[in-house]
């Protein structure tokens, strides 16, 4: 695994975050997603459905849309309250290792980027989502995968993690591999059926920001208007960059996460 430290508090982060985001937003990115189609074709058709650290509720908005009962629970009252003034929906305030919901009382279970944020690592989380998943649940569970380039750059990761822990900075995310991943479900009671890394392009917006950044404020500088064709032109080029980036190989070395499909025997 991975360790990833940050300067911020837990509570100043994930407010902060949230309140970069609206529903409507996140709502119409996950319309549009492919890790939509990666959950919805793992979920059972019948059942109570939870997501588990659901934050401002996009897929628990998205998933009832699409007739599945789903509810969600998080940390935060303030990202529920958000979500509830855009759309009615089943939400709660909990922690995530002690939920209150009965023994086998779910058929489905959803946990997106959220196990990796326990310093203790997930499987006070993962054991508490096995005991409510009833015989045969579905579990849909992602985290920061350890991807071909991160494990390239896995020594500059640890050591400049390790320089943000001395100066006072607070553990932040754990990053896995697939193996890892496996190995904590199947601890935790768990038979993994597939693995999923998505994201591919994260990990590529982040090193060519800088660079767009500069063609940019050149072409303000220059005084240069935008052809009209010059989008329509990119389109085609874009489209083939989606293909590849969605090829095995190129999510094995780039994808930012990996989701997990498992199911309690």
């Amino acid at each position: 695994m991975l360790a990833y430290y940050s300067f911020a508090a837990p509570e100043e982060f994930w407010t902060d975050h949230w309140g970069r985001h609206s529903v409507e937003e996140l709502l119409a990115i996950a319309r549009r997603s492919p890790l939509t189609d990666l959950i919805t074709r793992a979920l059972p058709a019948d059942g109570v459905i939870l997501e588990a650290g659901c934050g401002l509720g996009q897929y628990v908005l998205l998933l009832r849309e699409r007739g599945w009962r789903v509810a969600g629970v998080d940390w935060s009252l303030e990202a529920l309250a958000v979500c509830r003034r855009v759309a009615p929906a089943p939400l709660a305030l909990m922690e995530l290792r002690g939920l209150a919901i009965a023994d086998g009382a779910l058929s489905g279970y959803i946990s997106l980027g959220v196990i990796e944020h326990d310093p203790a690592g997930p499987d006070a989380i993962l054991a508490e989502a096995h005991r409510v998943l009833a015989p045969g649940g579905v579990l849909v569970v992602s985290v920061p995968y350890v991807n071909g380039v991160r494990r390239l750059g896995a020594g500059w990761i640890r050591r400049r993690n390790r320089q943000i822990a001395r100066r006072g900075g607070a553990f932040y995310q754990s990053a896995f591999s697939r193996a890892e991943l496996v190995a904590a479900l199947t601890r935790c009671g768990f038979s993994v059926r597939a693995a999923h890394p998505y994201d591919p392009a994260r990990i590529l917006r982040g090193a060519l920001r800088p660079l767009l950044r500069g063609r940019r404020r050149a072409g303000s500088a220059g005084g240069a208007a935008p052809s009209a064709a010059g989008p329509r032109r990119q389109r085609p080029l874009v489209t083939l960059a989606k293909r590849l980036l969605y090829t095995e190989p190129a999510l094995r070395l780039l994808g930012h996460m990996l989701l997990v499909v498992a199911r309690k025997p």
